[in-house]
């Protein structure tokens, strides 16, 4: 554990004494008011998965669990195709491979790479009998042939802004055609000089006509539209080396021309008590013009995917305008957080509980875990689907009736 000032210090020193070395340069002015806080780094021990660790895991009434598929690595996000076919993105070998469930017992027994050479790719999404998918920097898309194989590929983008930090981008479809995608800073905390960094965009389905959408959003990787208001929502990470509980991460509707404040504002308009004033403005006027956050969480909780179940067949109807969040775990706290799926519940559009969904990858101690969820993703039969990519597992969460 460190005690950290992180204000009322001349600049080099404040950058040298405080920051790691990759983070040098990522700072502005800091802060007039002095800002003391205890920063921790604590990553529970790895543990290789075992088939009966899968007892260990607990999942909500009405849904049981099992393992999909092992042994694929570093799996991340997921798209499921018409006939039930899961693709899955790699992000650290750069491929997308095809699981298929010919027997519809959730159980995948066949596996083949489809795209086997799209280094750092991440996004994935459907559209229109296209697989769309994203790097750091390109976005492609390829037609899907009847067996699940890709053909015809054609780049779309490939002039993203510098990846950095957060390079995970995230690409999905709304019901007006139009493609969205998340861009996340280059750094921890910094003022950007590239305006696409720490945004939403949208544009059209060929990448074509690209503007902001939201921005103030430091690392927004999941988001979904909420089925019966068509409103957007991710949850966003917050900033690293404030101390345990702050800055919280962030649940956002997220809106056309919305500014959500990062770097200088989080949470429910709070101001970074490390961060300079905006040029011409204090932050505390400067938070007044930003999108509060609808809900928050532990802070350093890290939401990777974010899904509403929507009415598909089979999830019970209390569940079906719900969201689930995966908290890909934590590391600069002490008390370690996340490390599982929880279910945001929706009433009349808005959120208004939280319970975990999916539990039971960290100890009860917080000291080992034996997984991290990444991706979600909701097939059509009502299976979800969840990516563990540190022991290279798909979880199939079913309805148990």
């Amino acid at each position: 554990m460190k005690n950290i000032l992180l204000a009322a210090v001349p600049l080099a020193a404040y950058l040298l004494l405080t920051l790691p070395a990759p983070a040098f340069s990522q700072k502005g002015l800091p802060s007039k008011q002095p800002f003391s806080a205890n920063v921790n780094t604590v990553y529970p021990q790895h543990v290789d998965f075992k088939e009966s660790m899968v007892s260990n895991l607990k999942v909500s009434a009405g849904f049981k669990v099992s393992v999909a598929a092992s042994g694929l690595g570093k799996p991340r996000m997921m798209a499921v195709s018409d006939n039930g076919g899961l693709y899955i993105t790699r992000r650290d070998v750069g491929d997308i491979l095809l699981l298929t469930d010919k027997d519809g017992d959730g159980m995948f027994e066949d596996l083949v790479t489809v795209w086997p050479q799209f280094p750092d790719v991440h996004g994935i999404t459907i559209h229109d009998g296209y697989l769309f998918a994203a790097s750091s920097k390109i976005v492609k898309k390829a037609k899907i042939g009847t067996d699940g194989m890709l053909s015809d590929t054609i780049t779309l983008i490939k002039d993203l802004p510098e990846g950095a930090q957060h390079n995970n981008r995230m690409i999905a479809f709304g019901k007006d055609g139009k493609m969205y995608m998340t861009i996340g800073s280059t750094c921890n905390d910094c003022g950007e000089t590239n305006k696409e960094n720490a945004t939403m965009l949208v544009m059209n389905a060929d990448g074509t006509k690209r503007r902001i959408f939201a921005r103030g959003l430091r690392n927004t990787i999941g988001f979904d539209w909420h089925p019966e208001t068509g409103e957007i929502w991710g949850c966003d990470n917050g900033t690293d080396w404030r101390g345990d509980e702050i800055p919280p991460e962030e649940l956002n509707k997220i809106e056309d021309g919305g500014d959500y404040g990062w770097p200088l504002v989080f949470g429910k308009q709070q101001v970074d008590p490390t961060r300079e004033d905006p040029s011409g403005t204090t932050k505390e006027e400067y938070a007044k013009s930003t999108k509060p956050s609808i809900m928050t969480f532990p802070a350093h909780s890290a939401p990777i995917d974010f899904r509403f179940l929507g009415a598909v067949s089979g999830i019970p109807a209390e569940f079906q305008n719900d969201a689930l969040v995966a908290w890909h775990g934590s590391w600069n706290r002490k008390n370690p957080e996340g490390y599982k799926i929880q279910r945001i519940h929706f009433e009349k559009g808005m959120p208004v509980s939280v319970t975990d969904f999916f539990s039971g990858f960290l100890n009860s101690d917080g000291k080992t875990r034996f997984g991290r969820p990444a991706g979600i993703i909701v097939a059509k039969t009502g299976k979800i689907y969840v990516s563990d990519d540190e022991n290279g597992i798909i979880y199939c969460i079913a309805p148990s009736k």
